[in-house]
């Protein structure tokens, strides 16, 4: 007969997400019922977004290690090596369920929380990136998440003083009833000076810091690892409320603490708050940990240790400092207004020990907490991978610019201008490629030097559903591609891997899928992983969301005047591809868009292929030859032209003949490719380096002109193009406007 304690009952147990096979090894483990409290911690710590319980087993399948890497997974954050005694140190995490709940509080909660995995490191966050995924534009629900998630990131970096300089906006109705917000952070150190959440002893004091403990964000982890239902709206009180203001002031404590050498090891206070970070540190150092509940700070009355240990009230830290240290993190807090409070010590007992009250309320081992968590080996199969559609098999329409039009006015292609001009882009005067010189990826300055990083986030979905290998690997591949495009040299990824409940077969085999063709992809573009995230039961009444396995990819330009954007384009520049166009048109923007369609096999990635085109232009890029430059991705060849054209407010002529339709070599979404614009001396130069190593290079037009042509045909004004690009997200965002009136 199972045990259970006098606060527990079967019915409980269920509540807090542990099945009975858990909790027949809490039983074994503690060799007793545990009671409400344990319960509770175990419960948050086993649960999906703290134990990884059913992607351990394959994660261990990405590469993780290089030459430029310091820190790989593990820690809060990766830290990578960029030169001259500097570090990068970079993570992603989803705040997808409490985004949805609450889009404001849920965003900004998440902005908050990304920035401390990073400054706990050691380093000044200098860039925030987010990537977002809504649902269809029509849905009834998706102008009210939009608004409130993009105030929300706004809101809290803006605050907090660290720019928003890039990211993605997609909208598909495979979100209607789960939106994802992806938030990415970077941030500098040096090198010989980076803060672990290892590394503490026995006899060490436990220092509190930042704000004090409320009854916020109660249940946050667990609520992230299950599936919504008709109930969600109920679930509000687990999305905790952040304060900006606070997290500044804790950004420059927590620095100027680092300065003093009186850490032995710190850890922010993220999903499961004081439970997670004691219980990181403890099995991270081997030892045990005590804490007294009463000298947790609290603003609210009678909190019971269930409450504090599970609270995820925001801007809280938990720092274990040297002995005899603890008035230095005092003086310092103190002066920064913020709470600061010994509330225990390190211990050799390999426990958790908590009293509260004069009475010991927990008493569990650490270990069965985290590496002894529950692993699951989750039963998968492979799902159907869709044959390859090419050109041939899709009817070609009559007029290429009014396709242009409609495409690059539609969901996926429509300018974002609207979200991202709500962010504060220009904080801190290093980010150096903006909506005003805009690049395939975000730039910012490593202030005082002539060197720059490189930062983007990508992945596309319809891939990845489509055929989870090739997706996954697309989805690498194409964040090599965009750090590439700028000039840069990329180094290492963040992930945050968004996909629905691993306990159906199918969807664990997306994962699998995805993480297979990820693990490809890293090793052969050398661009390990380093930090990153699974989010697992994203999907409301038994709907998952679509595969998303979202790259967050850093690289380094080393001189700040050998880098590239797709602005630059002048009168008479010719226009060169590199790569093959063999027209695939499956899983396509323009399938979905044109034909309304959203059938056919994902596009093959050669990685041999793609690392030998994206070498060669880094190459031209770094001769000074190339005036623009642009990867081609969603849309194909027109699509990137019209991008380049608008950025540079001139015509393209563009050119076809060949064997592949034009409706496929315009817009195909073949991989591996880069639309150049180069004067013609130097279009000469690249083509003639092209063919003495080896890569396919073909001139397909000409820039001048006010409009995109075809053939001298087909033309598209990019006055009307502009006005219609510009438009959709203002007109999307109107509707919201006009429903309050």
């Amino acid at each position: 007969m199972t045990q259970y304690s006098d606060q527990v009952t079967a019915e409980i147990v269920k509540e807090h997400g542990i099945n009975d096979a858990e909790y027949a090894v809490i039983l074994d483990r503690l060799g007793r019922a545990p009671n409400l409290v344990e319960l509770g911690i175990f419960s948050v710590m086993w649960s999906e977004h703290c134990s990884y319980k059913s992607s351990r087993a394959h994660l261990g399948r990405l590469p993780t290690s290089g030459e430029k890497v310091i820190q790989g997974p593990g820690e809060n954050a990766g830290v990578i090596d960029i030169g001259d005694g500097q570090a990068c140190i970079f993570k992603m995490e989803s705040h997808n369920h409490p985004s949805f709940i609450e889009p404001y509080q849920g965003a900004a909660t998440g902005v908050g929380g990304i920035l401390r995995d990073v400054f706990t490191m050691g380093a000044r966050p200098v860039a925030l990136m987010n990537a977002l995924r809504f649902g269809a534009p029509e849905h009834k629900k998706t102008t009210h998440l939009v608004s409130g998630v993009v105030a929300g990131i706004g809101g809290y970096g803006n605050c907090v003083g660290v720019p928003t300089v890039g990211g993605e906006t997609n909208f598909h109705a495979g979100y209607n009833g789960n939106i994802l917000v992806n938030a990415m952070a970077v941030g500098l150190a040096d090198a010989d000076n980076i803060f672990y959440a290892r590394g503490a002893e026995p006899g060490q004091p436990i220092v509190y810091v930042g704000s004090k403990t409320g009854r916020d964000g109660i249940h946050g982890a667990t609520m992230a690892s299950a599936e919504f239902d008709d109930a969600s709206e109920e679930k509000r009180p687990t999305v905790q409320v952040g304060d900006p203001f606070t997290e500044k002031k804790l950004i420059e404590a927590c620095l100027e603490l680092m300065a003093t050498d009186a850490i032995a090891a710190i850890q922010d206070m993220g999903a499961a708050g004081l439970t997670s970070s004691s219980v990181e540190m403890a099995d991270k150092g081997g030892i045990g940990i005590a804490l007294d509940m009463d000298k947790v700070p609290q603003r609210e009355t009678n909190m019971t240790t269930y409450e504090m240990m599970l609270s995820e009230s925001q801007e809280r830290m938990l720092v274990i400092m040297k002995p005899g240290r603890e008035d230095v993190a005092y003086e310092i807090f103190k002066k920064w207004e913020l709470d600061v409070a010994v509330i225990g010590e390190t211990t050799d007992t390999g426990r958790m020990v908590l009293t509260h009250k004069g009475e010991t309320v927990c008493d569990i081992p650490v270990a069965p907490l985290a590496d002894d968590a529950p692993k699951y080996e989750r039963p998968y199969f492979a799902p159907e991978v869709r044959a390859q559609l090419n050109a041939k098999d899709v009817a070609q329409p009559s007029h290429m610019g009014e396709v242009l039009l409609k495409l690059m006015s539609s969901p996926d292609m429509a300018s974002k201008a609207w979200i991202w001009k709500q962010y504060d882009r220009h904080v801190m005067a290093d980010t150096a490629a903006s909506s005003e010189d805009p690049s395939d990826a975000a730039i910012v300055r490593v202030h005082g030097t002539r060197k720059a990083l490189a930062i983007t986030t990508d992945c596309t979905p319809r891939y990845c559903f489509a055929n989870p290998f090739e997706g996954g690997k697309q989805a690498v591949a194409e964040a090599w591609r965009n750090l590439t495009a700028t000039g840069a040299d990329p180094i290492a990824i963040t992930d945050c891997l968004n996909f629905g409940n691993p306990e159906r077969e199918e969807i664990m085999g997306q994962f699998v899928g995805c993480i297979d063709g990820m693990a490809e992809a890293c090793t052969k573009l050398d661009f390990p992983v380093v930090s990153g995230n699974v989010s697992l039961y994203n999907e409301t009444n038994g709907v998952a969301i679509p595969p998303t396995p979202a790259i967050g990819g850093v690289g380094l330009i080393p001189d700040m005047d050998q880098r590239a954007h797709f602005g630059g384009m002048r009168e008479g520049d010719i226009l060169i591809v590199v790569g093959e166009t063999e027209g695939s048109l499956g899983a396509s923007v323009y399938l979905k868009v044109i034909e309304g369609r959203e059938d056919g096999g994902a596009p093959l990635v050669d990685l041999d292929v793609e690392k030998a085109n994206g070498d060669f232009v880094r190459g031209q890029i770094r001769s000074g030859r190339i005036s623009a430059c642009h990867d081609l991705s969603d849309g194909g060849l027109a699509c990137a032209a019209a991008d380049m054209a608008l950025a540079s407010n001139m015509g393209i002529k563009l050119a076809h003949e060949g064997p592949v339709p034009m409706h496929g070599y315009l817009f195909g979404e073949d991989q591996g490719r880069y639309l150049l614009a180069a004067a013609k001396e130097d279009a000469i130069a690249i083509l003639q380096d092209a063919k003495a190593d080896g890569v396919p290079v073909h001139v397909v037009g000409l820039a001048g002109g006010t409009a995109v042509t075809v053939n001298g045909a087909h033309p598209l004004e990019l006055d009307r193009l502009r006005a219609a690009w510009e438009g959709w997200m203002p007109g999307l965002m109107d509707q919201l406007v006009e429903a309050a009136e």
